[in-house]
């Protein structure tokens, strides 16, 4: 069975290199579906409560929002390092309060202080799936990830494997100690 959520995110990229009009910064809306995919929980009798997907997805992927993502090298990324310097944000500003944790995987590194994620390929459709499967794989059992922004959309389905221990009671992943961060429950 799976339980689906969906995510929007808001942020602004180009094509570093395209020999179109997507060669200039522009801003997108994308909308991200997470499936995940397990054993229903007898307890509260679903796969995964879709709130918790969201919540588990939207830790790392907060990152994304209102962000601004360019390829590793791309000649702009220095001129914007440099502006956000000269104006006191490299290092965040007091309203930048939905941060992230700062992360990097061989596909992409987040800079959540300055709002700015940095990626090895340029941010497709596709190259996006990637980036957001890499950080969840292990956290959810992702059985499809779509992402679509504008008129573009693509779906990846994946392999489940992860054996998560859930709380009989809320269906949620247990913590490392084996507890149910959201109603206490622990495992015998």
């Amino acid at each position: 069975m799976r339980s689906i959520t969906k995510l929007d995110l808001q942020y602004a990229h180009r094509f570093y290199g395209f020999k179109g009009e997507a060669q200039y910064l522009h801003g997108h809306t994308g909308v991200l579906t997470i499936e995940v995919e397990d054993t229903v929980e007898p307890g509260v009798n679903m796969v995964f409560p879709c709130n918790e997907i969201q919540k588990t997805a939207w830790e790392v992927l907060k990152n994304f929002d209102h962000a601004l993502i360019l390829r590793e090298d791309d000649p702009l990324l220095p001129a914007v390092l440099k502006v956000y310097e000269e104006q006191g944000i490299r290092g965040g500003a007091p309203q930048n309060q939905m941060k992230g944790p700062a992360f990097k995987t061989e596909l992409a590194t987040a800079y959540p202080e300055c709002r700015l994620v940095v990626t090895k390929e340029t941010l497709t459709v596709e190259g996006m799936i990637k980036i957001v499967y890499d950080l969840l794989k292990d956290k959810l059992n992702i059985a499809k990830i779509t992402f679509t922004s504008g008129v573009n959309a693509a779906s990846a389905e994946f392999e489940t494997h992860n054996n998560i221990d859930r709380c009989p009671l809320c269906g949620i992943a247990l913590n490392e100690n084996g507890v149910c961060p959201k109603c206490g429950y622990k495992k015998p």
